[in-house]
């Protein structure tokens, strides 16, 4: 199989492109339009002239029928006299018949017909009473024929039949016609040369963004699409631009996310590796290995939280919605008060809470318990020894307002901003004891917004850290 070369390839696909076929349809139309726009001219052109034609014979012919009819008789000289008696005749020839259609006066010099018998197709239709006009514009001459018929007391008693022989008036129809011909020409070079441009101008700005596509599918979100105008096109572009942004932001987060699980993943897998190759190599004790193995077991719970927590993210991000339901927020609360105070009890710290009643909220009953239940765990292993734990939840006008307060060591206000985010700890050496990854609060905060919903973070006035939590309240007679 032969190489097929870059212009033949660009040809290929000029040949097989969309703007070919819009160009090409495009001149189509306008041939098609200029095509009738010749057929109109020149055809309303004849039909002036024709009707000039027409108007002026008739009106010959009714002064010549209006002065024969005075004559007492049709006979060939009074005929003549009568007709020499007009003026501006002008016509190419004139006859007169009597009732027979025998000529009476006839003005040709060369062919005069006087005393025959005449049977051209206007004279006999004249002659049945009729007036009749024809004309046809051919060999570069307009020829224009006109009948009438003599009458006197309903009686026909002849017929004038004129005939108009028009050179320059031909001339007229055909200068117009190649003229009008040649603007048609002009103008259609001019619109395919114009298609062409505005085609290839538009092609090539469709390529563009067809590159940066083909960029972005490679890898490379940095791309821009350079467009200037302000066309569709450009603000397709912009588009583009915005998606590769976000695409790129989208891209970073996820291998930071990728880079920060795998670390986290890598320390405890790589405990449990430390820990068994030493169990299996070494000669120790019963309660040593029995340490050992529970050192093991609790870096098996911590690597199965973190994977719990990963997967919560991952269900979180993808575009998958769970049912949501009507919730009482005090009654999540309590449960999760219950399932917490075995761990505040090992520490000695108290859990105090203030539900008001009434505060329904429409969620998913799964995410609003991980959200009280990561805040409030959370201000557990990281209060002091003794410490208190405050849940208040009240109502804010349309709002449910979730408080958890806590009187540890409190969040430095510089590391607040921070907080939410993946993988984020204020004290790493402190969060890896409490065996914290630094996805528990990004997981709430994912989950607030998920079902329409807020969440901050702010020091308590005596010490320790005070989280806020708002839902849209549910009333059942705002539906």
């Amino acid at each position: 199989m032969g190489i097929i070369s870059k212009p033949d390839r660009k040809l290929s696909l000029f040949l097989r492109s969309s703007q070919l076929r819009f160009a090409i349809a495009y001149i189509l139309i306008t041939a098609v339009v200029l095509f009738l726009l010749n057929i109109y001219t020149s055809s309303t052109m004849r039909r002036m002239i024709f009707r000039a034609q027409q108007q002026s014979l008739e009106e010959k012919a009714q002064l010549m029928t209006t002065a024969l009819l005075q004559l007492e008789d049709l006979s060939s000289p009074d005929t003549e006299l009568a007709i020499n008696s007009l003026d501006d005749l002008r016509t190419t020839r004139t006859v007169v018949t009597d009732a027979s259609g025998v000529a009476l006066y006839d003005s040709l010099e060369i062919g005069n017909a006087e005393g025959k018998l005449l049977l051209f197709p206007e004279l006999v239709t004249a002659l049945e009473g009729q007036d009749v006009f024809y004309s046809t514009n051919a060999d570069g001459a307009i020829e224009s024929r006109v009948a009438m018929p003599l009458m006197r007391g309903g009686q026909v008693l002849g017929a004038v039949y004129l005939m108009q022989y028009d050179t320059d008036q031909a001339e007229l129809i055909d200068a117009l016609q190649t003229n009008v011909l040649r603007i048609s020409i002009a103008l259609e070079s001019g619109v395919i040369l114009i298609s062409l441009l505005f085609s290839t101008a538009f092609s090539r700005r469709i390529r563009r963004i067809l590159h940066s596509v083909r960029m972005m599918r490679e890898g490379d979100y940095s791309h821009k699409v350079q467009l200037r105008g302000h066309d569709e096109l450009v603000h397709l572009g912009r588009e583009f631009n915005n998606l590769a942004e976000r695409l790129e932001e989208s891209e970073q987060i996820r291998r930071q996310f990728v880079s920060d699980a795998s670390h986290e993943l890598k320390t405890p897998l790589a405990s449990i590796k430390l820990l068994s190759d030493s169990i299996l190599q070494n000669e120790m004790d019963a309660s040593t290995e029995r340490e050992f193995i529970g050192d093991i077991g609790r870096e098996a719970d911590r690597l199965g939280r973190l994977s719990q927590k990963l997967l919560t993210l991952t269900r979180l991000d993808s575009a998958v919605e769970d049912e949501r339901e009507i919730i009482d927020a005090a009654a999540t609360v309590r449960k999760v008060t219950r399932m917490l105070m075995p761990l505040a009890d090992l520490r000695g710290i108290t859990i105090d809470s203030t539900l008001a009643d009434g505060c329904t909220v429409m969620t998913v009953e799964d995410d609003l318990y991980q959200v009280v239940f990561n805040l409030t765990e959370n201000a557990i292993k990281y209060n002091r020894d003794g410490g208190s734990v405050r849940l208040d939840l009240t109502k804010d006008g349309e709002d449910v307002v979730l408080t958890v307060a806590d009187t540890g060591v409190g969040i430095p206000q510089e590391a607040m901003e921070h907080i939410f985010e993946r993988f984020y700890r204020v004290d790493k050496a402190r969060s890896r004891a409490a065996g914290g990854a630094g996805l528990g609060l990004s997981i709430v905060h994912d989950m607030a917004v998920r079902n329409f919903g807020t969440v901050s973070v702010s020091a308590g006035l005596e010490g320790g850290t005070v989280f806020t939590v708002t839902f849209p309240l549910y009333e059942e007679d705002a539906e």
